[in-house]
């Protein structure tokens, strides 16, 4: 990949991380096996949401009341 290129697309990179902390958020990157990535797949399709990472924060979130509901 050319200079030019590479300098262009971490510049790309560097004002979607900034968009994303200043909407209060942060870019993680985990690794995960595949059975977890398949349920986060048809969890996000079955609720028609964008993307693998509104599936985590919804799993997210039922655990967290489901903690709270046992508390």
């Amino acid at each position: 990949m050319p200079q030019a290129n590479r300098q262009a697309s971490a510049a790309r990179v560097q004002i979607y991380r900034e968009r994303i902390r200043a909407a209060g958020g942060a870019e993680v990157l985990f690794k995960l096996p595949r059975e977890t990535v398949a349920l986060l797949d048809e969890l996000k399709e079955r609720e028609g949401l964008q993307n693998r990472s509104q599936a985590l924060l919804q799993l997210i979130e039922r655990g967290r009341e489901a903690t709270q509901q046992v508390a």
